[in-house]
């Protein structure tokens, strides 16, 4: 693992406990809130683990928070400019996803976030996960095939899809190369 990879981990990790703190929670109650194991959730938090994005996405639904919140938090300094060197990328271990979150942090309900989702990989959110937000999602390059509850949709590049609903969703990239792809979210 990187120095940039175990920075982000151990950023995560001091986030999750954190926002745990600020609640009152102890481990074993948001290990009961996000159905993620105390020792799981204590190896997050001393930086020790790289978590899954379905990990970080039940634990910042447990707080209340979209991922990308979450990771915000973790990641951003303030400030009304996002310098592409310090914009926070993180990559699901499991999956080989790669996120970039675009905007600098401020008062706006806005986050942009670009994603690399490589040849044949999936990534799966559950509906609670939407809970919070609306989002867009303008593909750049290769092919996604994005499934919203029972429908699938077929994105080319230039395509812009919104979200309805709530629903457990299915980012795919059927290939033969990587899905690039911004996803657009307003919170609230």
């Amino acid at each position: 693992m990187t120095d940039i990879s175990n920075d982000i981990t151990s950023t995560i990790g001091r986030r999750i406990r954190s926002e745990r703190d600020l609640r009152g929670w102890s481990l074993a109650e948001l290990a009961e809130r996000s159905d993620v194991s105390k020792a799981m959730l204590s190896a997050m938090e001393r930086g020790m683990t790289s978590p899954t994005a379905a990990l970080l996405v039940r634990i910042a639904s447990a707080f209340g928070m979209t991922l990308s919140t979450l990771i915000a938090r973790a990641e951003m300094q303030g400030g009304s400019v996002s310098r592409k060197d310090e914009q926070p990328v993180w990559q699901d271990p499991a999956t080989g996803y790669v996120r970039r979150h675009l905007s600098p942090a401020t008062q706006l309900p806005l986050e942009l976030i670009r994603v690399s989702l490589p040849a044949g990989a999936k990534v799966e959110f559950p509906a609670a996960s939407y809970a919070f937000i609306k989002q867009q999602i303008w593909l750049i390059g290769g092919r996604l095939d994005f499934t919203e509850g029972n429908v699938v949709h077929r994105l080319e590049p230039g395509d812009c899809l919104a979200l309805g609903a709530p629903s457990d969703c299915t980012f795919h990239a059927p290939g033969p190369e990587a899905a690039e792809y911004l996803v657009a979210l307003v919170r609230g």
